[in-house]
């Protein structure tokens, strides 16, 4: 039904300028953030949700947006990942069931907190997150073959940040599975099949609770990622990872910024 209006939105957008526009600055946003994540492997959520609340979108309605079309792009990597081998059941599921309840208890409260609240309270995650991504130091790739002590209450934390903020999941539990000592391949397999199911149960959740508002911003961050993920592989080959860290975590800072000076200018 979501998808259908999208649709609907799409061929609309194409017969008015300013909607044309609109769906051109959503499609710019979804390729951005897509290239990031081709790079890094993480930081698709967190930069498209923060660029749609930099253009005045209310940060639960770009949570929703972003797990929306989340739905729709993860799917392929994660069953790529898994008929790749890169998946390791037993960390797939310390990863997943809390992940999900995580997630549910994100969109809880993300729908039940005034919008006002919500920037408040994402203004320092946004400014956290920037400043994260920019001092974030690359690990010796390790071999640890069993699933690490903690896993799934900080997967239980990421996803309920990850629906409240509209990212961070990946960014979270990668760099915390790869600092101590798993194989990157088996983490960033591991953890996108587990975001599939995050992804669609936050969906489900933001579906039931706040409907299928924003339909254009879903279809133009489904375009624009689709577009983006061809050039992902020579976007990474490019340009060094470390260059575009610094420019996501620049994004994401001044998206940090820009929500305090408008709290508090």
């Amino acid at each position: 039904m979501h998808c259908v209006a999208g649709l609907i939105l799409f061929r609309d957008a194409l017969n008015d300028p300013t909607d044309l526009i609109e769906l051109l600055t959503f499609i710019a946003v979804g390729a951005f953030a897509q290239l990031i994540d081709g790079a890094l492997g993480m930081a698709y959520g967190v930069t498209s949700a923060g660029l749609l609340m930099g253009l005045g979108m209310p940060p639960v309605a770009a949570s929703a947006s972003v797990h929306y079309a989340e739905t729709f792009t993860c799917g392929a990597s994660g069953i790529s990942h898994l008929m790749a081998g890169n998946v390791r059941r037993s960390l797939f599921l310390a990863l997943v069931i809390p992940g999900v309840l995580g997630s549910l208890l994100g969109v809880l409260v993300a729908v039940n907190v005034p919008p006002q609240w919500m920037r408040i309270a994402l203004t320092p995650y946004l400014l956290g997150m920037g400043l994260f991504l920019l001092f974030r130091r690359s690990h010796r790739p390790g071999e640890r073959t069993d699933v690490p002590r903690g896993t799934s209450p900080m997967a239980l934390a990421a996803g309920f940040v990850d629906a409240i903020g509209g990212g961070g999941w990946s960014a979270l539990t990668v760099t915390i599975l790869i600092a101590r000592g798993l194989p990157p391949r088996v983490v960033i397999g591991s953890v996108h099949l587990a975001k599939c199911v995050v992804s669609i149960a936050a969906s489900m959740s933001f579906l039931l609770t706040i409907g299928t508002s924003h339909g254009m911003a879903v279809i133009g961050l489904i375009i624009g990622g689709v577009l983006a993920a061809p050039f992902g592989a020579l976007f990474i080959r490019r340009i060094p990872a470390r260059a575009a860290t610094l420019l996501a975590g620049l994004a994401v800072l001044a998206l940090g910024i820009n929500n305090a000076v408008r709290m508090f200018g």
